[in-house]
Order: C-alpha cells, then structure tokens, then sequence
C-alpha cells in the first residue's frame, strides 16, 4: 500500500560523521566545540556550492541531499581534501577527521526533512568509510563511475542493520593515480548469466531446507560494523579487552540515573579485579555516555575487542536489566539477556552478569575464588543506594558534594554496620579535606582517614580501595616504604584498576622513584585512554623530576588545552621552564599561576601540600618556583 499523505522522491543523500568525537570533546570540550564550528561551516559552504543543501546537522554528524551523484561525491571529496589542509595546522590530537557515505535512494520528504531507507543506507555506508574516506552505495556508483576522475574500491555487498537486502558498497579513491580503476569488482557475464546464478543458489537453498540461510540471516540481523585492528589507538592487549559502557536508563525517571551507572560501575569494578582480562576505566567509558557512537568508533577508540552494553528499567520492587555482548573485531553479538529479578536480588545479578561475560571471553574462574572477586559487600538495598549516591557526589570534588557524600555515608553505616563500601566512602571524604586543604587538624584527619579503611577491612575483607586509603596515609605522613607497599597490594587486588595503577605511580614519584612511576602511570593511561587530567599531570612531574623537561612540558600543555585554569599545570611548567633554562616562558607561567590563585604561596601552596621524600629535589623545586616570580 503506498504511503498516504507521504511526498517521496529519488536523491542523493550525503551522511558526514567526526571520527573521535567523543574522545576530543572528553580532552578538550571548548577547542573541538570551535573546531566542530568551523568545520560545519565549511561543509555548509561546499555543499551550497554544489547546488545541495544541509537537511540536518545535529553534534558532529551532517546530513544533506542533492540533486545529482556527482555533485554530492564532488562535494565529498572537496570536503576531505580541505579538512585534511585544516588538519595539518592541528596538533595531531586535535585533528578532525570525518567519514563519509553517499547513497542514492527513495525517500519521505516531508516539511523539509528526509526519511526513509534512502537515508538509512547513506549513515551506515559513512560507518564503512575510513576516517578522511567516502564510501558510496551500488545505486550511488552506477551514476558517476566514468564520470568523475577517481578510482573505486568494491567492498562487496554488505549487511546494513534494518535493510532487508545487503547493499553493494564502494570507497572512492581519490589519488589521481588512481583515477579511472575499480579495484575487487567481479561482473557478471551477463543479465542471463546473473538471473541463472541466483536461481541455482535458491534451489541449493531449499534443498538444504533453508535452515542455512535462516541461520545466516539471524546473524547477519545481529552484526554490527567490524572495528580496524590496525586502526586502533594503542595495540590490541594480548589478552582479552572489554569496555564497559553505561547502562541507559529506561525507567522513565532521571532521578534512577544513579542507580543505572552503579550497576555499570560495580560490573566494571568485579572484571578489574580479574587478572586475566583487560577492562577499561569507567572514566573512558562514560566519556560516550548519552553518545550515539558507534561500537566500532569506541573499540578504534578505547582499543579493545570486546564492548558490553546494556539497560535498566526500575520499577517499584522489580528491575529488568538487558544486557549485550559485542565482539567489536568481527561485529558478532556473541551473547545476549535479559533479567527480571526483584531489585534486592540486585547484588547476586551484578555478579551473575559478570561472571557470564568472562565464560563468554572464555576467562574460567573457580566458582570458589569468585567470593574475592565480586565488589558487592552489603545486601541492604537502601544503604548501598546511599553509598552509590555518595560516591556520585564525591566525584564532583566541591567542599559542598564532600560534605553530601560524607552524610551519606554515614546513613548508609547507620543502614548496615557491616558495609566495607560505606567505610571507604566515608574514608575518601576525609582525604578529601586532606588533598584539598580543608582541614583545620591534618593529623586529626589521617588518624580517622586510616580508622575507617581498617574498619573497612574487618568488616568486608582485603579490597583495592582500603589498601589505596592506606597508601594515601602514609603517603601523607612521608612514610614512603608502607605507602608504597599499600599501592602494591591494591594493584594486586585490583590490576586491571587504572586509578590503583595511577595511585601506585603517585608514590613511587613522591618516594623518587620515577622510571617505575613512568611504567604504572603510562599503564593506567591505556586502562583509561579517555585520560583525566591528573594522569596526564602525575605523568608530567615524572618525567621533569628526571630531567625530562621535553616530554613533560607537552603533558602539561595538553593539561591546559582541556582546562586553562589547571594550577598545578602551570606550577609543573613554572618549574620545567625555570630548570630548562627558558626564564621568559618561566615567568609567564608563574604569572598565570597567580592570575588564577593570587594569594599563591610557594611554601604553603607548594611546600606543604607536596609529600616529596629528597629534600633535595624539594628545595630545587621550591628555589625554581621562587626564581620565577612566585611569592613565598
């Protein structure tokens, strides 16, 4: 039956995607925010120019119709070839790629908007593109093959999700060498010849009962677009890699946003502590949160094989938690289900989910062991909401949400007096006060810090957290051997933990030991390649308290790429600069030192905040902060 009401017509449909979306906006939302701007300007231009127009253009994707085939690969290829100009002023980790598909189809036009499969086939032809590529539809090819001075690759017909029929694809190829060739096309003899092909392979599929191809099918219906091994960020880990993305939430309440991300985190948490796989930090894999990114586009990114996806819909006493398993290098869903349980079943499902994710990686751990695997140490709903909650607060590193997180915390205690999680909780606050200097009683602060972490341990046992709040103790009182011992068992506990390989990599720096802080703290960069901050930082005054002042002052200014206001980024260059010998940049980063916190103290704000075991390195860094302009 047609489509009442619905104007249809035949275009050529354009889909353009940023490559790194998300990882850019994670490292430095305002300069991709400029960078993004300036780009779809651009693409607006050029596809005026070529006689289309931009139907719609929503975060880093662009879709627009033409009239013509050969406008629209035209304007294509004018598009990459003046991004990649652009590029090539960017510092490499800023640069901008996008992928491109053209398909010609039938689409709805209504109120000035496209729909339909037309559509649908130009966004996943784009998914096949390599970054800087364009990838054009069978329909799209057949209109423009002698009619352009480029070459063309056959990719075969592929399978594109919600399209009945595979679609045969092309990638442009746009090196003048290249023009005229179509590379991995194999013709039919003919229309006769095509027609009897097709017919033998349908009866060889009815003789064989078409279970084949109903298998096949089904299979095909679950792929997803295969990630690049070779186009993968850092190299695939030779053991296997899973990321962990946030669960949506399909309560129809934000206030369960909580609840949703905590399942997510104790899942995360349960796989770190397993030494044979390796996990990505939830720091990276919340980075997509709320994204439309590509399976493919994250496994590139974070440079895993496997991604875990998934959703929670809570309602009064029950909860209904779906979950998919995804094998990024081959597309294939390797495992999906669905669980309905009661939600003070909650606790035992996480650690189900988690267990079933390492059968699937064909990770195998003795039922046993599993009891010192699992992050789950309360079976009161209520306090571990409050603990979930808490910990959200505590993330956002205000006096105000330390103060929130500490009162729920200690509800959470009131809830279930043996509840390890709570402990810790409360414990963080406390250092907290410490690394923010919110304490009137330093001492007073460490003592109740370590009180709460051994609490911790009696109660629920060894866990990476406790021994991480021991270490930042002792840290604090200079004891560097027990500091350093702590961070060691806590990596132990937990070795795929990016935030206990970065702790371990804190103290072997303020302990002097900086070639093996260099090791844990570049590690814990791979576990969370979406890095924070203070990674990047911790790394930074590594290398210059090793004199390698040229691979420490790019760190920092990466730093600030992502927060002009970071101070102790501008400190670790005051400092660099200073011993590099380039007293003008010295003192300009002093300055910016002092546009952000005026009242900058050298001892107060350098001296005592900083547990350094030489004396030596102390006074030298003190001495060069000085030497720059920094008042003591």
């Amino acid at each position: 039956m047609a489509d009442e009401g619905f104007k249809r017509k035949l275009t050529a449909v354009l889909s353009a995607d940023a490559v790194g979306y998300s990882r850019l906006m994670a490292e430095n939302e305002a300069a991709t925010v400029k960078t993004i701007a300036t780009y779809r300007e651009i693409m607006s231009s050029l596809i005026k120019q070529h006689r289309g127009r931009v139907v719609d253009s929503p975060g880093d994707n662009v879709l627009a119709e033409f009239p013509s085939v050969v406008d629209a690969v035209q304007c294509a290829v004018a598009m990459q070839n003046e991004f990649q100009t652009r590029n090539a002023e960017l510092a490499e980790n800023r640069r901008m790629k996008f992928r491109i598909g053209i398909n010609l189809g039938d689409v709805i036009d209504e109120e000035d908007r496209i729909y339909g499969d037309g559509v649908n086939i130009a966004a996943r032809l784009e998914s096949l593109a390599d970054p800087g590529g364009i990838c054009v539809s069978k329909t799209a090819f057949d209109q423009i093959e002698t009619k352009l001075p480029l070459g063309y690759e056959y990719l075969g017909e592929q399978s594109v999700k919600n399209i009945p029929k595979p679609v045969g694809a092309y990638r442009v190829l746009m090196k003048p060498d290249a023009a005229g060739k179509v590379i991995g096309e194999k013709r039919f003899l003919g229309r006769f010849s095509r027609k009897t092909a097709i017919a033998v392979i349908i009866v060889l599929l009815v003789v064989a009962g078409g279970l084949i191809g109903w298998n096949i099918y089904l299979q095909q219906s679950k792929k997803v677009e295969p990630a690049s091994v070779e186009k993968m960020e850092f190299p695939l880990p030779d053991k296997p890699s899973i990321a962990v993305l946030p669960f949506d939430n399909l309560s129809g309440d934000s206030e369960q946003e909580y609840f949703s991300d905590g399942i997510t985190e104790q899942i995360i948490t349960s796989l770190s502590k397993v030494p044979y796989i390796f996990v990505i930090a939830r720091n990276s894999t919340f980075a997509y949160k709320g994204k439309p990114t590509k399976i493919q586009q994250i496994a590139e990114e974070l440079a895993v094989r496997y991604v875990l996806e998934g959703s929670v819909q809570r309602s009064d006493d029950r909860v209904r938690i779906t979950v998919q398993l995804i094998d990024a290098t081959t597309g294939h869903h390797l495992w999906s289900e669905s669980y309905d349980r009661k939600v003070k079943d909650i606790f035992a499902l996480q650690d189900e989910i988690a267990l079933k994710i390492m059968a699937e990686v064909q990770v195998e751990i003795a039922e046993a062991d599993w009891g010192r695997f699992s992050s789950i140490k309360t079976n009161n709903l209520k306090a571990y909401e409050k603990y979930l909650k808490g910990y959200g607060h505590l993330r956002k590193r205000t006096e105000a949400d330390a103060l929130e997180a500490r009162r729920l915390a200690q509800e959470a205690i009131a809830l279930d007096s043996e509840y390890g999680g709570a402990y810790i909780l409360l414990g963080l606050t406390h250092l907290n006060d410490l690394w923010f200097n919110r304490t009137k009683d330093r001492a007073k602060s460490l003592q109740t810090a370590e009180q709460l972490a051994q609490k911790a341990i009696d109660v629920s046992g060894q866990d990476a957290d406790t021994h991480r709040i021991l270490s930042q103790v002792f840290l604090l009182r200079r004891q560097y051997e027990k500091a350093i011992i702590e961070a060691q068992k806590a990596v132990e506990l937990s070795p795929n933990s990016a935030e206990d390989h970065w702790w371990l990599g804190v103290v072997l720096r303020f302990a002097g030991r900086y070639d093996e802080a260099i090791l844990f703290l570049e590690k814990a960069i791979r576990l969370n390649p979406v890095t924070p901050i203070n990674y990047l930082n911790n790394l930074a005054f590594a290398y210059a308290y090793s004199e390698q002042y040229e691979k420490a002052i790019p760190l920092w200014n990466r730093a600030i790429e992502r927060n002009p206001d970071y101070l102790f980024a501008y400190c670790g260059l005051t400092y660099a600069y200073q011993m590099s010998g380039n007293e003008t940049k010295a003192h300009e980063a002093a300055a910016e030192v002092l546009r952000i916190k005026p009242k900058f103290s050298v001892d107060q704000d350098a001296g005592k905040v900083n547990p350094f075991k030489d004396v030596d390195l102390k006074n030298r860094w003190l001495e060069a902060l000085r030497k720059a302009g920094l008042p003591d």
